[in-house]
């Protein structure tokens, strides 16, 4: 008498799927970009996943655990590719998400100290604006702010602080700036480019500015601006940088100024440029 022959126990995809912790889907996948050979089916027509395709599918869960991508764990599988290449790549993208989780964890960090969108902003503005009180700037200034920064990084957003800082500790300078802001919009409701109003508006934006600067170098905030330009190299300590031309932010900001409102702020830059 022989003894009888048992067949290897074969199971259906979901169970193969949930004993290597995956998808009867994903599994489905792998067939099809040929990472996992397809298996023979019973007679009912399905997949039947034997002992050799578990440890394939473990392999593979393990692989994908370690953030090895689906190409590359064909290749390890048919021997064909360099793993201390695809280890290395491995290891850069791995260094890029620990960056990105240890900024997001400033950032968070940063928004509970402020406790206000402001913590929002770059390390390098935050740090500068907090010996301000609560409450001290606008919620219009955190908004030009966050427009700066994205037009000329970090940087450029930290010196513009420092106007902010003169704006909320100087109330006659900021009365005069909201007074500004109030004559330069008003230009927007039909004024003729030629109107002297523009060029009235203009000169007294000017002499604003430059009262702005004196108050700023008053109180060591223009000495503050060169440390940060010395300190502060073109990464600003490894933020991204978010920057772009000012003239190409024009065109993407939904700005709807009048001709005589872009008037009067050429007329201004022309009059700053001429003292620089």
């Amino acid at each position: 008498m022989y003894p009888s022959i048992t067949p290897p126990r074969q199971v259906k995809i979901g169970a193969a799927a949930a004993f290597a912790g995956t998808t009867p889907r994903a599994i489905r996948h792998y067939h099809q970009i040929g990472l996992l050979p397809e298996p023979e089916r019973g007679g009912d027509g399905r997949r039947r996943y034997g002992y050799d395709d578990m440890i394939r599918l473990l392999w593979i869960r393990r692989m994908a655990e370690v953030g090895i991508g689906l190409d590359d764990m064909r290749a390890a599988f048919d021997e064909s590719g360099d793993m201390e290449e695809t280890l290395g790549r491995l290891e850069e993208s791995l260094a890029a998400q620990e960056a990105e989780i240890k900024r997001q964890r400033a950032a968070v960090a940063r928004l509970r100290a402020v406790g206000s969108p402001q913590g929002l902003l770059s390390e390098l503005v935050t740090d500068r604006l907090s010996h301000l009180p609560p409450g001290a700037l606008r919620a219009s200034d955190l908004e030009a702010l966050l427009v700066t920064e994205r037009i000329f990084g970090p940087l450029g957003s930290a010196v513009q602080a420092g106007v902010y800082i003169v704006l909320a500790t100087h109330p006659d300078l900021r009365a005069e700036d909201d007074r500004l802001d109030e004559a330069e919009a008003a230009l927007d409701d039909g004024v003729d480019p030629d109107d002297p109003r523009v060029e009235e508006i203009a000169v007294q934006r000017y002499t604003h500015h430059m009262a702005l600067l004196q108050a700023s170098t008053a109180a060591g905030l223009d000495t503050a601006d060169d440390e940060l330009f010395e300190t502060y190299d073109a990464d600003l300590t490894g933020e991204e940088d978010t920057r772009m031309g000012a003239l190409e932010a024009i065109t993407k900001m939904p700005y709807d100024f009048s001709p005589a409102r872009m008037r009067c702020m050429e007329r201004v830059a022309q009059l700053v440029g001429q003292d620089a």
